[in-house]
């Protein structure tokens, strides 16, 4: 295991958060997509409120269902049919979960900070560029995914 580097006078040195614009998508069947944002990644573990018995008007809390947030993928919009077929493929019933890797990548640019996988994500929304005749901005597209569990690595 790496140790933490020190300064000269002992301390240790302050960690450089990352930059959110350094990331990567892996989706399984997927080779194109410009992805230019990711959203709405979380988790919450909803409380089961209790009063208990004895204690007047003290509320306790227990740890209940875990919801995991739906996340919503900002990619330019090209030819390619991979992530709108994905889509359309599950309104016709055809559910293919797939799981997604949205990798942090290290201030190079290249190598691997941490990932998070989404597993057995499916495509729940999507959203088509908005369009204006004289705009000169990038169509973007959005695609939001429900999926059953998170991991980090």
């Amino acid at each position: 295991m790496a140790q933490p580097q020190t300064q000269p006078g002992g301390g240790a040195l302050p960690v450089d958060p990352y930059r959110n614009y350094h990331f990567k998508l892996e989706i399984a069947g997927v080779t194109e997509g410009h992805f230019t944002a990711v959203s709405g990644l979380g988790i919450r573990v909803k409380p089961i409120r209790y009063r208990e018995g004895g204690t007047g008007q003290i509320i306790r809390a227990l740890p209940g269902p875990t919801e995991y947030s739906d996340v919503t993928l900002r990619y330019g919009l090209t030819r390619s049919r991979e992530l709108f077929d994905w889509l359309m493929r599950t309104i016709a019933g055809d559910i293919e979960r797939r799981n997604i890797s949205i990798v942090m990548l290290e201030q190079n640019g290249a190598d691997e900070a941490l990932r998070w996988s989404l597993l057995r994500a499916w495509p729940s929304e999507w959203r088509g560029a908005p369009l204006d005749a004289i705009g000169n901005h990038v169509a973007i597209e959005e695609l939001t995914l429900a999926y059953d569990s998170l991991e980090r690595s």
